[in-house]
């Protein structure tokens, strides 16, 4: 895909505004572009200008996206980004109305996020060999993520500043650059310190490098969970961020409140939290369906 974006200064200066005055992260301004340059790309080959179109345009657009066979979920993601893209066109007087000021979002699919059962999670939490070095880094951040709910992109931007091993808090810095504190267990702190204090001395401020002492990247920590699925035959799509499903649905089944679990992932909206009662329900209803003698 050509990179529409870097010929245009208006764009340019749309991605600055993101970054300097939204405080976007690297990871979903990323994501801005991909949707930004595809309507653009579209825009194009419809010979029209972004700056003068109107409702019916949009609404061919989304008519085009749904023909590429993309989800309720990810055209809507595409909407918020024209959308966020036409807020600061007519802020800046460069478009009288937003074409997308009337357009509806479709309605998105219900789905619910693939999680782990209790067991599923001991056996990959208890399946790195800590007599090797490399394994005892991948046990801490396992521990971690399931200990604290993070996401990948925040743990492995940790930095050896963002930890008090004393209190067992650690401080995260998550999307929109928002703060929060979490508490963890014993278990994610033995492992951590463990993996501390067999760490080689490096300059790197970061908290998990890699062997070649550098910042470890997503891609190669996911590549060593898989190695780790693999060996305790555990299913193949979990991920991750499995883990932090798992986080979440497990406090709620041993009785948290949504509230506490919101503020612990660091969701800005409750309703985005609520999901994961669906996925307590649903386990429980499975529980029912399989021991229930009339089930």
């Amino acid at each position: 895909m050509q990179d529409l974006i870097k010929e245009d200064s208006i764009l340019r200066s749309f991605f600055d505004f993101l970054f300097i005055e939204k405080g976007l992260s690297s990871n979903t301004i990323i994501s801005y572009k991909i949707d930004v340059n595809t309507f653009i790309e579209w825009i194009n080959k419809k010979d029209l200008d972004y700056l003068n179109i109107n409702e019916n345009h949009i609404n061919d657009f989304i008519s085009y996206l749904f023909k590429k066979n993309l989800k309720s979920s990810s055209v809507n993601r595409k909407i918020s980004s024209l959308k966020t893209l036409y807020f600061f066109l007519q802020k800046n007087n460069l478009v009288i109305k937003s074409p997308l000021q009337e357009i509806i979002s479709p309605k998105k699919e219900q789905y619910l996020p693939i999680s782990m059962s209790e067991d599923e999670v001991e056996k990959l939490l208890n399946s790195p060999d800590c007599s090797k070095k490399i394994e005892k880094r991948d046990k801490a951040m396992i521990e971690m993520l399931y200990a604290t709910g993070m996401r990948i992109s925040e743990l492995i931007n940790l930095k050896m500043t963002d930890i008090d091993l004393n209190r067992s808090i650690v401080k995260v810095m998550g999307k929109g650059s928002k703060e929060r504190l979490i508490p963890f267990g014993e278990k994610a702190h033995d492992a951590l310190n463990l993996y501390l204090s067999s760490r080689d001395i490096t300059t790197s401020k970061e908290i998990f490098l890699s062997n070649r002492g550098s910042k470890l990247s997503r891609i190669a920590f996911w590549q060593r969970i898989k190695i780790y699925l693999k060996k305790e035959n555990l299913k193949t799509s979990i991920s991750p961020h499995t883990l932090r499903h798992a986080f979440a649905t497990h406090l709620l089944n041993r009785g948290a409140d949504l509230r506490s679990v919101q503020l612990l992932l660091g969701h800005s909206d409750l309703s985005t939290t609520q999901i994961y009662t669906h996925i307590a329900k649903q386990r429980l209803s499975d529980v029912l369906k399989k021991h229930h003698p009339r089930g």
